[in-house]
């Protein structure tokens, strides 16, 4: 069986696919503009990066496709108190990262996604990366690599 990986405990949730889908190329620290029952559903670790990416234009950057499911005992559905799991999300970046990831996104093939969610001196920050997509055959490689890294690993012991 394998081992688990020891998380940070400022860690509330990883994007795992993002490296077996992308090729990280450099990550960004975001802070996000939240509602009160969101930060308690992250608490909880009720985040799904499915979909997920980061739409940059006009100066901003905004959190997309990111499902943060409601909490429990927030006061209805989207009142006072709840929150849309879908809505997108400002990200709060030095205008000069947004306009540097605004450069390099309108370069073919460059994308920003989010990696994961942390606690960072009591706020909730967010680690997005830019990134090129792998083609079906880049990710093929990568997992043979790795099968023979571990055989190697294996034989060494």
């Amino acid at each position: 069986m394998a081992k688990k990986k020891k998380t940070s405990p400022n860690q509330i949730a990883y994007n795992r696919q993002a490296r077996h889908n992308y090729e990280i190329l450099e990550t960004f620290e975001a802070g996000l503009s939240l509602r009160g029952s969101e930060v308690k559903s992250l608490r909880e670790g009720h985040v799904s990066f499915k979909d997920g990416y980061v739409d940059v234009r006009g100066g901003e950057a905004w959190l997309k496709g990111v499902h943060i499911a409601p909490y429990e005992n927030a006061a209805g559905p989207e009142g006072f108190g709840g929150h849309d799991p879908e809505r997108p999300r400002r990200l709060l970046l030095h205008s000069h990262e947004i306009d540097e990831l605004e450069a390099k996104v309108s370069q073919k093939g460059l994308t920003v996604i989010p990696l994961k969610f942390y606690f960072a001196r009591g706020k909730i920050k967010l680690e997005i990366g830019l990134g090129r997509g792998l083609k079906h055959h880049d990710q093929r490689q990568q997992l043979k690599d790795r099968a023979i890294k571990r055989e190697m690993e294996r034989d060494l012991r």
